[in-house]
């Protein structure tokens, strides 16, 4: 982690060896040279994460030379080293982008000191540049509600976060499960570290080890830097593993060792890295399925499931829809700036009946639509929900009757529709349209395959992100897929 190349820019011999001695036992690659000449020769072929550069050089000033290195593109940070009693120099250093200051002669544990600086400097630097890389994150991110089950929740997610176990977090799409997450990490002693994390399903599959692990530049096409992955990210924190399930079995197995041993090797990489991480994986799936169908390892189960939370879906929580739809309506009245009054009673009435397949990611799009979509009067109405109707049954018939929940898929799928005449290409006098008949030939393949994308868009043939466009496609009109 942090630093591995140091360039050391000295005029005195005995100056460079014993500091390069001295990095060298700590496994780091040292390049030595005694003239900015030279430097300009090692700087021209590779990249550095760290130089120590004489105040003096036979061939300039080390002072001068400082500025020009803070003009690449591609720079390392610089500790000047100087003679006692120069503080004006090394105020000036400072000023022209110097990390730090070092007074000869010093000593090896005054190198200790600057190579942790850095290190810590270094990753803040990486996380920050990450982070502004991502989505922003909802302002509102705590788990709402009052119901016995999220009571229960909260209850376990305090108990657990004080230790460093491995979570695993097992719930229906759209259950809150990385607030689950988060809430472990904020209420953890690492909630001063960083909070890192990777959709597994959400990259392909090539690119989600060096995601993981960083690469090496050179190590394959397009890899023109060095870059640390999420775990060396993650390093003194927590690293969130959502749709673990999603994961390759040759990837889980270096995944395994990571757990086990907290190191691992850059793609590209000959070089062990050590990190000190928390593992918080979720799914959801169930994954002793995924383990008996040999589709997840066995051992990395065990390794994930120490501690096991189930995030319940919404319809197990009573009395919580109706505060998170009113949470809800004023972030989106904040967000879009409508003049919304709040929910009327039948609005709420309508909200509780619903049975939310896709637990509090649909609550939370339902309710942003209804906020733009809201009247002249100011308030909500049903009809701005948007929400379905029940299906008619007959006499006798319970509104769930002959249904069958699939928690792999979110959505509620009529018995009839899983078996064989899920797909009848009869002809009829209402014949289906294409897309119907492609929308319904998907859904099926889906819920044969047990909800596994992956397996599903090679039985459908297709690659897989295909295959998301379509789910969405399909969320878009109002069927709840995640």
């Amino acid at each position: 982690m942090g630093v591995e190349k140091v360039i050391v820019v000295a005029q005195e011999d005995f100056l460079r060896k014993q500091v390069a001695q001295f990095l060298r036992k700590k496994r780091i690659d040292v390049a030595e040279c005694g003239t900015i000449q030279e430097a300009h020769e090692y700087l021209g072929k590779g990249n550095f994460d760290l130089m120590l550069l004489d105040e003096s050089l036979p061939d300039g000033s080390g002072a001068e030379f400082l500025i020009e290195v803070n003009l690449r593109p591609s720079k390392p940070m610089v500790v000047m080293m100087g003679a006692e009693g120069s503080v004006d120099t090394a105020v000036k250093c400072m000023n022209d982008g110097a990390f730090d200051y070092l007074i000869k002669p010093f000593s090896n544990e005054q190198v200790e000191i600057v190579l942790r600086k850095t290190d810590q400097f270094a990753q803040v630097l990486n996380v920050n540049q990450f982070l502004t890389q991502q989505d922003g994150e909802e302002a509102d991110n705590e788990i709402l509600g009052n119901s016995p089950s999220t009571e229960q929740l909260r209850k376990l997610i305090r108990r657990v976060a004080q230790t460093d176990a491995t979570v695993l977090i097992q719930g229906e799409n759209g259950t809150g499960k990385e607030l689950v997450a988060r809430a472990l990490h904020k209420n953890s002693p690492r909630k001063d570290g960083p909070f890192i994390k990777l959709n597994c399903a959400a990259l392909p599959e090539n690119l989600v080890e060096s995601e993981l692990f960083g690469h090496e530049k050179g190590s394959f096409t397009g890899a023109t830097n060095k870059r640390e992955g999420r775990f060396e990210l993650a390093h003194g924190g927590t690293i969130f593993l959502d749709e673990i399930s999603e994961m390759s079995l040759p990837l889980q197995s270096k995944l395994l060792r990571v757990l086990q041993e907290r190191e691992f090797e850059r793609v590209g990489g000959n070089r062990t890295i050590s990190v000190d991480v928390r593992v918080v994986a979720a799914t959801n799936r169930k994954l002793e399925q995924s383990v008996e169908k040999n589709e997840f390892r066995q051992d990395l189960y065990f390794r994930l499931n120490v501690v096991p939370i189930h995030a319940p879906p919404l319809r197990e929580r009573e009395g919580d829809v109706e505060l998170l739809a009113e949470s809800f309506t004023q972030r989106f009245i904040r967000s879009h700036g409508v003049p919304v009054k709040g929910l009327t009673p039948d609005a709420i009435q309508a909200l509780s009946s619903h049975g939310w397949p896709g637990n509090i990611r649909e609550l939370q799009n339902v309710i942003e639509r209804a906020v733009i979509l809201c009247g002249e009067d100011g308030y909500i109405h049903p009809e701005q929900l948007g929400l379905t109707a029940p299906p008619q049954t007959g006499a006798g018939d319970s509104p769930s009757a002959n249904r069958e929940y699939n928690p792999e898929t979110t959505q509620t799928i009529d018995e009839s529709e899983t078996s064989a005449k899920a797909i009848d290409y009869e002809y009829s006098n209402d014949l289906l349209t294409l897309a119907e008949l492609e929308k319904r030939h998907i859904l099926s393949a889906l819920n044969q395959n047990d909800g596994n994308r992956t397996r599903t868009a090679e039985v459908l043939g297709i690659n897989i992100r295909t295959l998301r466009n379509k789910l969405k496609e399909y969320t878009d009109a109002g069927v709840a897929i995640d």
